[in-house]
């Protein structure tokens, strides 16, 4: 028997707000990207940054939570797995894009939230933890069981 891992665990800064959408069968959907960026000294001993950037989708209660919680410029450790998909672009061309399928996230900017000041160390509904929000999308089953997204009808995310 093969054993195989498809592990992603990522801490960035998120590039831009994240995009709420549904399936047509009203299933939430939110994608994002967010930025992870190593430094280095070169042999001259100058600084070098490179940046990566990673696109984000996650869905169900976990889409809808990011969606709440999450903005530009966001500090966030989000943990999930590889997921590669070939759409078709404008040119009818074949492209394949590789996503990482969110299936938890933890904030990690201050307890006390910039954009609406409330502080979420007390535990309201999430598990609040000392160094940020979590929250874990296991209590959902497996987030490709829409078979009417998935049906060929449409290989794409809606947005």
């Amino acid at each position: 028997m093969s054993r195989t891992l498809n592990k992603v665990m990522l801490i960035g800064n998120v590039g831009r707000d994240p995009e709420l959408k549904h399936t047509p069968s009203g299933i939430p959907v939110t994608s994002f990207r967010i930025a992870t960026s190593e430094t280095w000294k070169d042999r001259e001993g100058s600084m070098k940054e490179h940046t990566d950037w990673h696109t984000v989708v996650a869905w169900r209660g976990l889409a809808e939570v990011i969606n709440r919680l999450v903005k530009k410029g966001s500090r966030i450790y989000i943990e999930g797995r590889l997921q590669t998909r070939t759409i078709d672009d404008k040119g009818l061309q074949k492209k394949h894009v590789v996503e990482i399928l969110a299936e938890s996230m933890l904030l990690l900017d201050n307890k006390k939230d910039k954009f609406d000041g409330r502080d979420y160390s007390n535990n309201d509904g999430f598990n609040g933890e000392e160094s940020g929000i979590t929250f874990d999308d296991s209590d959902y089953n497996d987030a490709f069981d829409d078979d009417n997204f998935f049906s060929g009808k449409s290989q794409d995310i809606p947005f």
